[in-house]
């Protein structure tokens, strides 16, 4: 398996650029979650990265924060029974899209809920 943060992205390198460790850490620790579910990539863009199987995004990493990291699952429907969201948000105009937002304090946050979450994202549901 190649490894999914080499230096050939320079773009994934100055969006990770001056982040804490603990950040990096986590960032790092969810995307090697993914990777043993199935392969992603990384799609840095000018305020997110977005991380996609073969066919699709299938999360974004909206934020970085000083202890943090903010994943957003975009699902064809609401589910609202979890504990692992801290929000969930129709698209507007788009009655098929509903953001489920996750934050990422410590890797066991990565938890059981989490990572059906994930599987179903790369499945699309």
């Amino acid at each position: 398996m190649s490894n999914i943060f080499d230096d050939t992205m320079p773009d994934l390198s100055a969006f990770l650029f001056g982040k804490s460790e603990q950040t990096l850490i986590l960032f790092k620790h969810f995307v090697n979650e993914y990777q043993k579910i199935a392969p992603v990539t990384l799609h840095p863009a000018k305020t997110m990265i977005g991380i996609a199987n073969d066919h699709r995004r299938i999360a974004w990493v909206t934020q970085l924060g000083r202890n943090f990291v903010h994943i957003v699952f975009p699902f064809k429907q609401e589910y609202p029974d979890n504990l692992c969201f801290q929000k969930i948000a129709q698209v507007p105009g788009d009655a098929h899209q509903f953001n489920h937002h996750f934050r990422m304090y410590n890797a066991e946050d990565v938890n059981e809920e989490v990572l059906r979450f994930m599987q179903m994202a790369y499945e699309d549901e």
